[in-house]
């Protein structure tokens, strides 16, 4: 531990306090006050009731298969950044020698070099097995819309299944956000590479920014799921 300064130990432990805190209060505030995340599930309700009205589903296995699309993108990228990391950990002069040219950048021995790929391996490691979770999950959604009963079968179980279903893509939903989270916080630790102040701070900034996104952006008041609470 000798060769880590103290200084560095502090940042990792704010970087973790971070990442987990705003997790927790996402989840807490979302309850109070609907986050972008929250908002958009009504509009899966709705999506479900859609499309258990409809007799051709081609469109929503369509709509499917664009977020499968998406997720594995995601995913597949995941798999190279790890590898590359890797690959790092056996060119760490080279990749010195490039960083020192970066104003501020402190020097780093090799157990701090090697904690600092380590911090990122571990984070898309993370993000790659919930962006999995979530691919799996849209999968089941697939064999759920397969499965859903003809819209001219309409009975008092049709809005448990729209329940159900928009619930599974939900929770899909909010494993690739997860998952998206992972490269927001993967992208403050990067600067770790600089000095562990630069760290600290990119890591208070991407948590600001997860916030505006979450809660105070553009996007969320146009999704207001209000325009959907209609009556029949």
């Amino acid at each position: 531990m000798k060769e880590i300064p103290l200084i560095d130990i502090v940042a990792v432990f704010w970087f973790l306090l971070c990442w987990r805190g705003y997790a927790f209060f996402a989840e807490r505030m979302s309850t109070r006050r609907p986050s972008l995340l929250v908002s958009v599930n009504e509009f899966r309700v709705n999506w479900m009731r859609q499309m258990l009205g409809r007799d051709n589903r081609m469109m929503d296995a369509s709509l499917v298969g664009n977020l499968l699309r998406s997720i594995s993108f995601f995913a597949s990228t995941t798999i190279f950044i790890v590898l590359g990391l890797f690959t790092l950990l056996k060119y760490r002069e080279e990749a010195s020698d490039i960083l020192t040219a970066i104003p501020y950048t402190l020097p780093a021995t090799p157990v701090l070099w090697e904690a600092r790929v380590f911090l990122l391996m571990t984070i898309f490691v993370y993000a790659f097995f919930k962006y999995t979770w979530s691919l799996r999950q849209y999968n089941y959604v697939c064999a759920f819309i397969g499965a859903a009963p003809p819209a001219n079968a309409r009975n008092s179980h049709f809005e448990q299944y729209a329940q159900n279903g928009a619930s599974l893509i939900s929770n899909a939903a909010r494993h690739f956000n997860f998952g998206l989270r992972g490269y927001y916080f993967g992208l403050a630790a990067l600067s770790w590479f600089i000095n562990a102040y630069a760290f600290m701070f990119a890591t208070a900034w991407v948590v600001w920014i997860l916030y505006r996104r979450e809660f105070l952006s553009r996007a969320l008041h146009y999704l207001d799921p209000a325009i959907f609470r209609y009556q029949e």
